[in-house]
């Protein structure tokens, strides 16, 4: 028999109390309630449901590392419209990122180097192991981030110009601060998702 790690005995357990006090959840539409969407990142300490005040059912979000606007990210976006109706999006990125805190050559050159987790030194990447790498990382574009603002406003711009979002669908940029919980809004990402035209026309 498979040894299950204490992470995975734990997260069973939250589950079961949770399904136990799961009530009429079960009865929750396939469409977000609130018709709208967020992408943000992966980071642990951003808690969607709770800085932007969501309940099950309420909202799609959708999470990559950085909050980006990948093709993937896209893809859910336009599903979560066409398909489900959502129509206001809001793109959030946060202060403290880890995806300021490399490049493509860095983070490229750690994995031909060795696959395991690398170590930071608050300047550096380092692999405390070397040997088995692969030469697969350099060919990802990681969308890492020098400048937080300017990337939300790249992200808006990338959404709002794709040929399978509707014009009518405004596309909000924020930047969520780990220190305080606020959202800041990216006024010129905001500016640049406004809807061109209503649903109607």
């Amino acid at each position: 028999m498979t040894k299950r790690s204490a992470v995975f005995g734990e997260v069973v357990s939250a589950n079961e109390q949770y399904a136990g006090d799961f009530g009429d959840k079960g009865k929750l539409a396939l469409p977000p309630a609130r018709r709208f969407a967020i992408l943000t990142c992966m980071d642990a300490r951003l808690d969607p449901a709770k800085y932007a005040g969501l309940a099950e059912g309420d909202a799609h979000v959708i999470r990559n590392a950085g909050g980006r606007a990948s093709d993937d990210a896209i893809r859910s976006l336009v599903i979560s419209h066409k398909l489900l109706g959502t129509n206001e999006w809001f793109v959030i990125h946060h202060s403290d990122c880890g995806m300021q805190l490399f490049t493509n050559e860095v983070i490229g050159d750690l994995l031909v180097d060795n696959l395991e987790t690398a170590q930071f030194d608050g300047k550096t990447w380092s692999n405390p192991k070397h040997g088995g790498g692969s030469v697969a990382g350099k060919f990802i574009h990681w969308h890492t981030i020098v400048d937080n603002p300017r990337s939300v406003v790249e992200d808006v711009e990338r959404i709002r110009s794709h040929p399978l979002v509707p014009r009518h669908i405004p596309i909000y940029g924020f930047i969520y601060d780990v220190k305080t919980g606020l959202l800041n809004e990216v006024a010129e990402a905001t500016a640049v998702g406004k809807a061109i035209r209503s649903a109607e026309t």
